[in-house]
């Protein structure tokens, strides 16, 4: 099942929520104004990204700027729990499965989300449309 983590102002959040309803995919949202992320979340997202907390902090954020923190200064431990009393501090939305992890929307990658099945059949009528 993919999650979603979202937040209410986000318009990207809204964008990811609506394809996926649109693709009928399957998902829990969790939103951080709500329910506040945690620990274990974070863990779980931070497992699968590349560059590690980079990939999920945005510098651009209000929250980054009004932080008297040097982010590179903490340990993990206590990056996580700032992030706990901040979630502002995440790029959003964040979608993660078991295998995947799109952080942002961007429509063509979010596209790894779908059933592969599905995504054979699209490059099949793709390939067939212009003509191969």
């Amino acid at each position: 099942m993919i999650r979603l983590y979202t937040t209410n102002s986000c318009t990207s959040c809204r964008k990811a929520k609506k394809w996926l309803i649109d693709h009928h995919i399957p998902f829990e949202e969790k939103n951080f104004g709500v329910s506040p992320i945690t620990t274990n979340e974070l863990k779980d997202i931070l497992l699968l990204t590349e560059e590690g907390t980079e990939d999920i902090i945005s510098v651009r954020s209000k929250v980054f700027k009004k932080i008297e923190k040097d982010i590179n200064e903490l340990s993990l431990n206590e990056l996580l729990h700032l992030i706990e009393e901040h979630p502002g501090l995440l790029r959003r939305p964040i979608m993660i499965d078991e295998k995947r992890l799109q952080i942002g929307f961007n429509e063509d990658e979010i596209r790894c989300f779908l059933p592969r099945s599905v995504r054979k059949e699209e490059l099949s009528r793709t390939l067939r449309s212009i003509g191969l």
